[in-house]
């Protein structure tokens, strides 16, 4: 389905808070701390954004200096790659790139991904993938969406995703709460789903989620059937992230009021979900290298 054009912006009725504040603060919070998170090394200028017909589009230039030392001389390299990221909406040739970016979502279990990328492929009015324009290789370097848990819970991915949401949740002053917004609730529930390469330029996270939240606002109002609509009518947001967690993060907390060293959060938005979070919980990846943190996958309901 083709982009609403930017006009419709502006003729959106009043947005209830689960979509406009709590987006837009995600969104402009996010993009700050990502820029103060840029690798020493790496310098992204953003040249000029335009819209399209389909799709909006950005240029970014890419600087990137790499040094290489050897025991003769010392060589310095400097290259230049200019892409064209633009959002589009989710179709089946994306399946593959999609599949990629989620190949680690639930850690290492054997589930039905390749039911769940079809699930975040066919909800086209909802969803966005990031591409470089005019690419041949139509590579995904982003998605994000949102499935309501009601309408999708006789899937086999849905059903196996609750599974081991339960079944990871050790947490007893969560695990009921947890079991209600999958069961009973789950009418209600969004699951926000987004996954991206590590190195995306971080001026694309504000536009990637206004468009997420765009078209959750605007499927309330132009899904062909009452049951359709009611289904983006999400009160929660539940969504499940990547953290690095030191190994002695609760004694760390004890002897210091600042817990920032303790954390260290994969995609910077991922923060701010949490903080504005319900409840949480994390648990530890069995995929994971030794070291001196603890890769954790955590859960938040928002």
């Amino acid at each position: 389905m083709p982009r609403r054009p930017t006009r419709h912006r502006q003729l959106l009725k009043p947005r209830p808070l689960t979509f406009s504040a709590f987006s837009r603060s995600v969104a402009q919070l996010a993009s700050s701390y990502m820029a103060k998170r840029q690798m020493q090394d790496s310098k992204l200028h953003r040249e000029s954004s335009s819209k399209s017909a389909g799709n909006k589009v950005f240029k970014h230039t890419l600087e990137e200096k790499n040094e290489q030392s050897e025991s003769s001389s010392d060589e310095e390299f400097e290259g230049v790659v200019q892409a064209d990221f633009a959002f589009f909406d989710p179709k089946p040739n994306d399946f593959h790139g999609v599949k990629t970016l989620l190949q680690t979502y639930l850690d290492n279990k054997q589930w039905d991904l390749s039911g769940f990328v079809d699930l975040i492929l066919g909800q086209t009015t909802v969803g966005t993938v990031v591409k470089v324009e005019g690419d041949e290789d139509d590579g995904v370097f982003s998605v994000v969406t949102a499935l309501n848990l009601q309408r999708y819970k006789d899937h086999k991915c849905i059903v196996e995703f609750k599974e081991f949401l339960l079944k990871a949740c050790q947490e007893e002053d969560v695990v009921d709460d947890l079991r209600s917004v999958l069961g009973e609730q789950a009418q209600n529930v969004g699951l926000l789903v987004s996954q991206r390469v590590v190195n995306l330029p971080p001026q694309l996270l504000p536009p990637l989620y206004d468009a997420l939240f765009d078209e959750v606002s605007w499927a309330t109002e132009d899904e062909p059937t009452e049951d359709l609509r009611n289904s983006f009518r999400f009160k929660f947001y539940i969504l499940v992230g990547k953290i690095y967690k030191h190994k002695n993060a609760d004694l760390r907390k004890k002897l210091s009021n600042d817990s920032d060293e303790a954390i260290i959060y994969t995609k910077p938005e991922d923060e701010i979900f949490h903080r504005v979070s319900l409840w949480s919980f994390s648990f530890p990846l069995h995929a994971q290298q030794p070291s001196t943190h603890e890769v954790c996958i955590f859960s938040a309901l928002c």
